[in-house]
């Protein structure tokens, strides 16, 4: 008898601790619902966005056009254009792509050909052009027998020249 009320007692705890139960939404509550939210859509009070169409003004570029081909050992991949800082006339053949190579994405080239690939890691603003890249860095570009890409956060960027401050018109008092 005692093993019976224990038992009772484990089942009421166990329903107590249960989520109650609720009766699943009929179609015409859901269809109610949907008319609710269909009279109130935000995208309906939307204006179109003037100027010109974004997907005209911005079509896609030959990406070949603008990058450069790196291609060594059977495998190449693409750069932007202006990422290699720095090419030795020794490598100048490796700016060309060669029959039959493989196309790989640019981490997997530069693992397998990181001896004679240095990277330079720079700064957004380096790359726009805003702020010099340091001098010390530059001559080590300079000096490298490797050929130099310039990265931001481990990929290849392209490296605008530096802007130089535009001349203030002298005022006349």
């Amino acid at each position: 008898m005692a093993a019976a009320v224990l038992v009772l007692g484990c089942i009421q705890m166990a329903r107590a601790d249960q989520p109650q139960m609720r009766d699943a939404a009929t179609h015409d509550q859901l269809v109610q619902k949907l008319r609710k939210v269909s009279q109130n859509d935000p995208m309906k009070n939307m204006e179109p966005a003037k100027g010109e169409d974004p997907s005209v003004v911005n079509r896609p570029k030959d990406i070949l056009a603008e990058s450069d081909v790196i291609c060594f050992g059977g495998y190449a991949t693409l750069v932007p254009k202006r990422a290699i800082l720095m090419q030795p006339e020794s490598m100048s053949d490796r700016s060309k792509i060669k029959p039959g190579a493989k196309l790989v994405p640019w981490m997997d080239f530069f693992t397998r050909n990181r001896a004679w690939i240095t990277t330079v890691e720079v700064s957004r603003s380096q790359a726009e052009g805003n702020e010099v890249i340091a001098e010390d860095t530059r001559k080590r570009i300079t000096e490298s027998a490797n050929l130099v890409i310039a990265t931001y956060q481990g990929g290849p960027i392209s490296v605008l020249p530096p802007k130089t401050p535009q001349p203030k018109a002298a005022t006349k008092p």
